[in-house]
């Protein structure tokens, strides 16, 4: 079974020309590092933005308040915790820019 989740209380906004790979995590939502604040149900939520042009690879995991900008390749199995700058290749956890890559269109 292959799976796409969006888990969001803020908005994600997807461009044009965007392939996602099975079983992505896509969460706008994250909590406090400290105990008294997760107790307090306290959530703490960012938007989520991916450009135009990007493939996202298998169970990639992109976190709150990330920019994927256009052009981009994500490896599978990447963990997305900062933004991404356009026409870039990252993959890893955490992810990091393997490459740079040409737009050709």
């Amino acid at each position: 079974m292959q799976n796409l989740t969006i888990l969001d209380i803020r908005e994600v906004y997807i461009g044009n020309h965007v392939m996602i790979g099975p079983n992505t995590l896509i969460t706008t939502v994250g909590h406090p590092l400290s105990p008294k604040g997760r107790r307090e149900y306290h959530a703490l939520a960012k938007p989520v933005r991916i450009g135009n042009d990007v493939w996202i690879g298998g169970n990639v995991t992109i976190l709150p308040g990330v920019t994927i900008g256009n052009n981009v390749v994500v490896a599978a199995g990447a963990v997305i915790n900062k933004d991404v700058p356009d026409n870039t290749l990252v993959g890893g956890v955490p992810a990091r820019i393997i490459r740079v890559i040409e737009d050709d269109v």
